[in-house]
């Protein structure tokens, strides 16, 4: 079978599988650049000729984690030859050539930071968007997708559709961020958007603003107070905040829709107020337990 009819194949495979289409894009693109770059048939290509391939996108200057991206893309890939199409070789991408990555702790806002911030924002629509980031742990993409439909702020809730991994989620809207979702709602231009956040002004007036205009937004307000403030911050500050707070890391992972208990446990390397107030309670006690006065008393 021709290269191209198997990738073709592969394609379909991701699509009924339900692959976002992101993911789908992404895994197509790394494949297409290894399928040009490797000088044999796939099927002969082995650990070594993955090695030199590796070795070629470090040449290329590209960041060890969209290099892991390429190999989880080829690795995929010769799975499915070997499982779909029932090609007899062995995968040549091995788990151990992943590339180790840093792990820098989330940038979150501390408390001081966030009034002056949201006193700039006298955007009705802007105050509420990043409200939603803020307080419920939105993605940028998730409030740039927000539908009207979506919305049950009777119950303060909302529903994230299709959020990161395909995965939908129940979100609760803290009493501010229900304030702020109420005051823009009625002024919201009428549209026959479902979407909620639309753009105000020029041509594109009436239509949902994209991910990319949120983050202009957002620029232009961390410009103002002198500051380098990004969307998902927001989420970040949301996080070690309710850490800080004593909730329960399960909990924490439920409403920022993480996969992994270890993606929400990076928050505890940042959220030194629950370690310190864990740490004096627990010292206090080992002290209360073995002081060395209250034996010399006994």
């Amino acid at each position: 079978m021709a290269i191209t009819d198997v990738i073709i194949h592969y394609r379909r495979f991701l699509k009924r599988r339900n692959y976002s289409r992101y993911t789908l894009r992404n895994y197509m693109s790394t494949l297409l650049q290894f399928v040009r770059w490797v000088n044999v048939p796939i099927e002969q290509a082995t650990h070594h000729t993955l090695l030199s391939f590796i070795d070629h996108l470090l040449e290329r200057r590209l960041q060890p984690k969209t290099i892991n991206c390429y190999l989880d893309s080829i690795r995929s890939f010769y799975e499915y030859l070997i499982s779909e199409e029932e090609v007899h070789i062995s995968n040549p991408v091995k788990r151990g050539y992943a590339l180790r990555l840093s792990q820098p702790l989330p940038r979150y806002l501390r408390d001081e930071v966030i009034p002056g911030l949201f006193a700039i924002i006298t955007s009705r629509r802007d105050r509420a968007m990043f409200m939603l980031m803020l307080r419920c742990g939105l993605r940028v993409d998730e409030v740039a997708k927000l539908t009207l439909a979506a919305l049950d702020l009777p119950r303060l809730q909302l529903f994230v559709y299709e959020g990161k991994g395909l995965k939908d989620r129940v979100v609760y809207v803290s009493h501010d961020a229900h304030h702020a979702l109420i005051e823009y709602l009625n002024v919201r231009p009428h549209s026959r958007a479902k979407r909620v956040f639309l753009v105000e002004k020029g041509r594109c007036a009436g239509s949902p603003i994209s991910v990319r205009g949120i983050q202009k937004k957002m620029e232009h307000y961390a410009h103002k107070v002198g500051m380098k403030i990004s969307c998902h911050q927001l989420r970040h500050t949301m996080a070690t905040q309710l850490l800080n707070a004593d909730a329960d890391l399960v909990t924490i992972q439920d409403l920022l829709g993480h996969t992994r208990i270890k993606t929400t446990q990076r928050y505890c390397r940042v959220s030194n107020l629950k370690v310190q107030r864990d740490y004096y309670r627990a010292i206090e006690e080992v002290m209360r337990r073995t002081s060395p006065e209250k034996r010399i008393r006994a």
